[in-house]
């Protein structure tokens, strides 16, 4: 019997429903009585604002599929109608849970520590006057309603806009024009905090929505108030912008970035109590099938309590505060130019401070050796040090290039506020190439050195957002490695010229050069197989998505190689398939931080096994249309350190999903005779000055 090949079966899973179980993985930290309470009120607001995106990006772009009479199968074979009923069928059921677990667990357990949002039944005579003092001072000022007549339409709702609607009872008026939408404005806070005098418990908060419903006759008082419900709509969120054709990309997009707010209805959520009536009415107004209507016991956007556990002092419900170590070379105040001349340095975030990578460019930025500096920018943060430093090195006459990437999906007007600092210190600020999103991680230095100019960089598998390093897992390395400074050289050079791909030393880039390698280091992992010699691949990424990468996993498998894949996210691979991929197991470590590195791991026979670090995750957009770089670890010692922290996931037994063919995860247990093994805590006990 023939081995079918991997295309005469439904050997790849959906990418939207993938992404979509990962998400299922992030509610179920919520759901966990093990994670500590407070957490688990972040995580339900971490699988809200997820799924925000999911709805905006990528069920928008499945349901214009859907609508477009050239739409067929994807590579999956799954249409995007059969997805999309699939994805209504398991999200509402995930939305279901969301809210039983804030409702019947951690909210009733938050106010066993004192931490409690009162509902209007159970507000005191007391606090009931103060509110409605808050109410007149606070809120009805900058409060819009309108009462729906043909003189005032139905208002714009911007996309994730809090919004309540009146059901009114006016004799005199039809049914239509017993209606008022009251827009909150996003000025106003979502939870209001009572004042201390006025408490039982040590923190009461209620939420605005509950504020306004008390108070929603003085808005009308001339007429019988039925009831109020809150609504937010969530709205095709992708920007539209033909590269090809723009002259000033940061123009357009500032001209695009409010196009946002008003996209196409794709979601509807709504108080469950609202009545079928005034539910008709809003479906129609925004035109919006049963299979997006999302009914919740609760507040509508749940994403803005995240601040919340920062807010209160309970450090027995949150997570065990930690100290990033910084290497002992690598103080404040060491000379890092001296330190990494004397040999490469690794960086593990969170677990290892970002202090020395925002040190490096200070010291370069008034170092006199110093000449240029070049950096790619794609998430920075608000306020960022990082760019504060570029801005004093060119302002200090040094040559500064920046490349800032404008298309940073929700990051764009950040993006071009920082684009527009930078230039005004007299930056050079690029946007990078044509059609192609600049991914790579890169910071790039020129210094004089006794009358010769040397490079030293740094290349990271994460993003320059400080915030992000103390929650997400990445790596950084530091090197003055010749070749490969001159790689990155290379590539900066590319970027302002807008030139083709350049002949490199060491690392690899995209568009399709970190493809192509993958897959050239696959089939020496196969002809090693075959020779009867080591085969094994290990791969630690966010996304898998590529079918030429997929395709190539399948053949090693079948060839006899060993391949263990940990993919936080997407994975459109199916592995333990009998005859397709029954030496492929995916894992998706899901916790306390967020799994970001990239790493790529062959054993390469009985030679000196090769490791990469990228930018880039193994999906289509990562290896086609990005820029990005994927950098060799040549150095031994730095190399058996992070093959350690690869077998450390590997063995993880607390927070590891183990995937199944069909595209569905269980969770692993620990062995009743083995100790439990929690990876991100294994590493911060690791590396962690205080834990």
């Amino acid at each position: 019997m023939t081995t079918p090949t991997p295309l005469e079966q439904p050997s790849f899973l959906h990418v939207e429903l993938s992404l979509l179980s990962f998400n299922e993985r992030v509610l179920s930290m919520a759901v966990n009585p093990e994670t500590p309470l407070l957490e688990r009120l972040k995580f339900l607001c971490i699988f809200s604002s997820n799924m925000d995106e999911f709805f905006e990006i990528r069920v928008s772009g499945l349901k214009a599929k859907a609508d477009s009479a050239v739409s067929g199968e994807s590579f999956d074979g799954l249409s995007p109608q059969l997805a999309l009923e699939e994805i209504s069928a398991r999200a509402h059921a995930l939305v279901e849970l969301q809210y039983r677990t804030l409702n019947d667990s951690v909210l009733p357990q938050m106010a066993d520590y004192g931490i409690r949002f009162l509902k209007r039944d159970e507000w005191t005579e007391e606090q009931s006057k103060w509110l409605k003092t808050y109410f007149k001072r606070e809120v009805l000022p900058i409060l819009t309603p309108i009462r729906l007549d043909p003189a005032h339409p139905f208002p714009l709702t911007i996309n994730k806009g809090l919004s309540i609607v009146v059901d009114l009872h006016d004799p005199d008026r039809d049914d239509k024009h017993n209606i008022a939408i009251v827009p909150a404005p996003r000025a106003l806070p979502r939870f209001i905090r009572l004042p201390d005098e006025l408490c039982s418990s040590e923190y009461e908060y209620v939420f605005l929505s509950s504020i306004i419903h008390a108070n929603i006759k003085r808005l009308f008082s001339n007429v019988k108030v039925l009831g109020c419900y809150q609504f937010r709509i969530t709205r095709n969120s992708d920007l539209y912008v033909d590269l090809e054709e723009v002259e000033d990309l940061a123009r357009t997009l500032e001209g695009e970035l409010p196009s946002r707010l008003y996209g196409e209805a794709i979601r509807l959520e709504v108080s469950e109590n609202c009545p079928k009536r005034i539910l008709k009415f809003l479906q129609d107004r925004f035109q919006i099938h049963d299979q997006y209507i999302y009914p919740v016991n609760g507040p509508v956007n749940l994403n803005r309590l995240i601040n919340l556990p920062d807010m209160v002092n309970r450090p027995q419900i949150k997570y065990p505060v930690f100290t990033p170590s910084t290497p002992d070379n690598l103080g404040h105040q060491s000379n890092l130019f001296e330190e990494i001349g004397n040999g490469d340095i690794l960086l593990h975030h969170p677990f290892q401070s970002f202090a020395p990578v925002v040190d490096f460019l200070r010291q370069a930025a008034s170092d006199p050796d110093v000449l240029v500096i070049k950096q790619t920018l794609y998430r920075t943060g608000s306020d960022s040090v990082m760019v504060e430093h570029l801005a004093n090195a060119a302002r200090a006459g040094k040559e500064v290039t920046v490349v800032v990437e404008l298309m940073a999906r929700f990051d764009e007007e950040n993006n071009l506020s920082t684009a527009q600092t930078l230039q005004s210190a007299g930056a050079h600020v690029v946007y990078g190439m044509v059609g192609k999103k600049t991914h790579a991680k890169m910071l790039m230095i020129v210094r004089r050195e006794a009358k010769r100019l040397r490079r030293y960089v740094h290349l990271g598998t994460g993003n320059y957002h400080q915030a992000n390093t103390r929650v997400y897992t990445d790596y950084g390395l530091l090197t003055n490695n010749r070749e490969i400074t001159q790689d990155v050289h290379e590539i900066f050079m590319q970027l302002t010229t807008q030139g083709p791909n350049p002949e490199l030393n060491h690392l690899f880039q995209s568009p399709y050069g970190i493809s192509d390698m993958f897959v050239d280091k696959v089939k020496g992992e196969i002809e090693n197989a075959k020779a009867g010699m080591p085969a094994k691949i290990l791969a630690k990424v966010n996304g898998l998505s590529s079918p030429a990468i997929i395709n190539s996993l399948y053949e090693a498998s079948q060839a006899g190689v060993q391949i263990e894949l940990i993919v936080r996210g997407i994975c459109c691979l199916r592995p333990g398939v009998e005859g397709l991929s029954e030496n492929i197991s995916v894992r998706s470590v899901v916790g306390r931080f967020l799994e970001h590195a990239r790493v790529f791991y062959f054993e390469n026979g009985e030679q000196e096994s090769e490791l990469f670090l990228s930018s880039a995750d193994l999906m289509p957009r990562n290896l086609r249309n990005r820029i990005e770089q994927c950098t060799p670890i040549l150095d031994l010692a730095i190399k058996a350190d992070i093959l350690q922290n690869l077998e450390t996931y590997l063995g993880d037994n607390t927070n590891v999903w183990l995937m199944q063919a069909n595209g569905s995860y269980i969770q692993a247990l620990a062995d009743p005779e083995s100790a439990p093994l929690n990876a991100q805590q294994s590493l911060l006990e690791k590396h962690s000055d205080k834990y």
